[in-house]
């Protein structure tokens, strides 16, 4: 029998009765989902409590963000930044940003009062000021609109272009999976059974105050698997501490005593930074007996059989100067920081290196992990002391007298990331400074040179003007100046798919070869667009030849090693178990030198602080002053994008990103 359901409901005059059946199931779910006034005042407190709770955190988290943040601004070295802050582009963007708060107020001011140049006839103005208003714009829109429009339309041009060229060494790398292209050797390209056979190489080592990571490069290169007779080790140590410099001299002693031929070389006289250090390395006249030389930097490890994956392209090859391997990063997951250069480097590796190595022959040396013919060392002029990226400058030269590159994609070499924005900063200076230098030395070599115009057209136009130029010109420009400017110029405002979609699908291909970081998209883009003011200042300093052109710091290392790392070091424990174990040499004098070097790695007074970054610091605050003008607007994604891309600027700013120091 199917049951009823009996529903008394009462009023205040009379009493009535409904019967339900099952069968009126519409009837019994209709009235299941009302909701008497207790259960109505239960939700409602319900929702109160969870609103309360969240403005709870909210504000503990601003409270705790706030506190962190006027700690920083107390604790952290201000006096080490200031100089360089009083450049003409930080006191233009203090002026644009004053500028921008001015004219925020004025544009709140007209929102609540309801100026409008188009419903405001000239007789109903009342005042000074609002015909001073209506006045600034007629002027904004028959003066300042058009002049910032036509900016903003060059500035998408190179945008667009710079795209393209992206686009198009993406599409060239799936070209080179699809078709497995890859350079080969001879499988008959050296007798293992005679050592003789095999081509006598330059080991060299450049070091310059690498107390972290000098034994690990010293016993990777020492480990190689090569005849011990045909490779020679240079450690060029051009450290300024006598103490460590006793302490590699012991490290290369124990090499030398095992049989290793290691010699340690310092200079005197340390003019040219790395390139008059290696200049100085190639003059001694035992390096006239070797072929080729492989360049390491201090914190590089190479597997044991490095030698014999990439010597071996050179036979057969007389036109070859270059073999080049790839990066591998030990701390690459270490922190944010850590994981974005992860995301440019894999691409810039990957993507551009292999596809100009693959059409092109050509690419820039990026001056370790690679192996030289000496005499395309000696033919391209050898190492100048000219500019900052004395790797790139031999690479041109090189290019520009014939010499072909060859870059083994398959091959890597573990070495470390720079993991506080400090270090990041200044490595990225150099590296955007000094190809400025560069094209301007090199532009009348390139004209009056020998190859041909396509290669021609390609030195200039891609490898200097729009990859080392160009991008950091339109980032900066067009994302933080003229995004701002837009927002209190709404003639001008520029398109949805400049600032969202070309952008982030330009980051998606950016990715591609390294998937794992795709959960890093959205702040990869935005940290991106914030190293621009960085690279664009670097860039204007190499152009224009100014003193932050020539600065060279040295990039900190911490000597870490990742799992693979420690994995790789015991492998090569077990195949030289049969042989003779290298014991270090234990004097007391070596006793000695290891406990000062603990000592100056521990001092009891450590001063050091994260620093403020007062550029990035004015252009978060102009980002949000713009993001706050967007609201007056109504502007979705404008808004979105200001923001999150002024709160990026402000962590940067802070010093909040990267290696924290306490």
């Amino acid at each position: 029998m199917a049951p009823t359901v009996l529903v008394a409901i009462e009023k205040p005059d009379s009493f009535s009765i409904v019967q339900v059946n099952a069968s009126d199931s519409h009837l019994f779910h209709e009235k299941q989902k009302s909701a008497s006034p207790k259960q109505f005042s239960w939700f409602l407190l319900l929702k109160a409590y969870k609103a309360f709770t969240f403005l709870s955190w909210l504000a503990m988290v601003s409270k705790a963000t706030f506190t962190a943040i006027k700690k920083r601004i107390l604790l952290s070295n201000i006096r080490e930044d200031e100089p360089r802050s009083r450049g003409r582009l930080y006191k233009f963007i203090k002026v644009f940003l004053v500028i921008s708060v001015v004219s925020l107020i004025i544009e709140v001011v007209a929102h609540l009062k309801k100026w409008n140049l188009n419903l405001i006839q000239t007789w109903e103005v009342q005042s000074l000021v609002e015909w001073s208003y209506m006045a600034w714009l007629s002027f904004r829109l028959d003066y300042v609109a058009p002049l910032v429009t036509t900016l903003s339309k060059f500035c998408i041009v190179l945008f667009l272009i710079q795209s393209l060229d992206r686009l198009a060494l993406c599409l060239g790398c799936f070209w080179i999976k699809y078709k497995k292209l890859r350079p080969t050797i001879s499988n008959d390209a050296f007798d293992i059974e005679d050592p003789s056979s095999f081509p006598l190489v330059l080991v060299q080592i450049p070091m310059c105050n690498e107390k972290e990571v000098y034994a690990q490069s010293i016993s990777a290169a020492c480990q190689l698997d090569w005849p011990r007779d045909r490779f020679l080790v240079q450690v060029l140590d051009d450290s300024d501490d006598g103490t460590l410099q006793l302490m590699i001299q012991d490290e290369v002693s124990s090499w030398r005593h095992k049989g290793i031929n290691i010699i340690y070389r310092h200079r005197l006289i340390r003019t040219g930074y790395k390139a008059g250090n290696l200049k100085s390395a190639m003059a001694c006249d035992y390096v006239k007996d070797c072929e080729f030389v492989a360049i390491f930097d201090a914190d590089f490890q190479p597997n044991p059989d490095f030698l014999k994956q990439t010597i071996p392209h050179f036979k057969g090859n007389p036109e070859l100067g270059l073999v080049q391997a790839r990066w591998s990063f030990v701390n690459k997951d270490e922190n944010l920081l850590t994981r974005l250069q992860n995301i440019n480097l894999c691409f810039h590796f990957e993507v551009e290196q292999q596809v100009n190595g693959v059409f092109l022959n050509f690419f820039g040396f990026n001056g370790t992990a690679g192996v030289w013919r000496i005499k395309a060392l000696e033919d391209s002029g050898g190492w100048l002391e000219r500019t900052t990226v004395e790797d790139m400058d031999i690479a041109v030269r090189a290019h520009l007298s014939g010499w072909k590159f060859i870059f083994l994609n398959d091959v890597r070499v573990l070495c470390e990331l720079p993991e506080s924005y400090e270090a990041y900063k200044k490595q990225q200076h150099r590296w955007h400074s000094g190809p400025m230098q560069l094209f301007r030395l090199c532009l009348p070599a390139i004209i009056t040179s020998k190859i041909s115009l396509w290669k021609k057209t390609n030195l200039i136009f891609l490898f200097f003007l729009l990859r080392k130029l160009i991008l950091p010109f339109y980032s900066f420009t067009l994302f933080c100046i003229i995004l701002p400017l837009t927002m209190f110029i709404p003639e001008a405002e520029l398109p949805l798919w400049v600032i969202c979609y070309v952008p982030i699908f330009m980051s998606v291909l950016n990715i591609l070869p390294a998937p794992k970081s795709f959960p890093f998209l959205v702040p990869y883009l935005l940290f991106e667009n914030t190293m621009s003011v960085t690279k664009f200042n670097a860039m204007v300093s190499g152009l224009f030849q100014l003193g932050s052109a020539y600065e060279w710091v040295v990039t900190k290392k911490t000597g870490r090693s990742s799992e693979s790392d420690l994995l790789s070091f015991a492998e090569r424990e077990i195949k030289t178990s049969h042989q003779e174990k290298i014991l270090r040499r234990h004097s007391e004098s070596g006793l000695e030198l290891k406990s000062k070097l603990k000592e100056q790695e521990t001092p009891v007074d450590v001063k050091k602080r994260n620093r403020l970054y007062r550029k990035e610091l004015a252009l978060a605050f102009l980002l949000l002053t713009a993001s706050a003008r967007s609201l007056l607007s109504e502007h979705g994604v404008h808004f979105y994008f200001l923001l999150f891309q002024g709160l990026s600027f402000l962590a940067v700013g802070l010093d909040l990103i990267g290696e924290q120091v306490s």
